[in-house]
């Protein structure tokens, strides 16, 4: 499997779990969970932010990745 199919798989879980995690956060009553859910939310958007640099990066390295489904 090529790298770069590899990083967009990667990237939709890291937003899939980004997702989730904010889901679990509104749907908590307990403070301290809803904290703990954002606080996870947002360190896996910034990990979703990362790949997504990274993808664009081999794009840009390897056009020939760009134009593949």
């Amino acid at each position: 499997m090529p790298t770069n199919v590899k990083l967009e798989k990667v990237l939709a879980s890291a937003k899939g779990l980004a997702a989730e995690l904010k889901t679990f956060s509104m749907d908590t009553n307990d403070q301290q969970s809803k904290e703990m859910f954002h606080m996870l939310s947002t360190d896996a958007d910034n990990i979703a932010s990362t790949l997504q640099d990274r993808v664009n990066f081999v794009k840009s390295e390897e056009p020939q990745y760009d134009e593949l489904p």
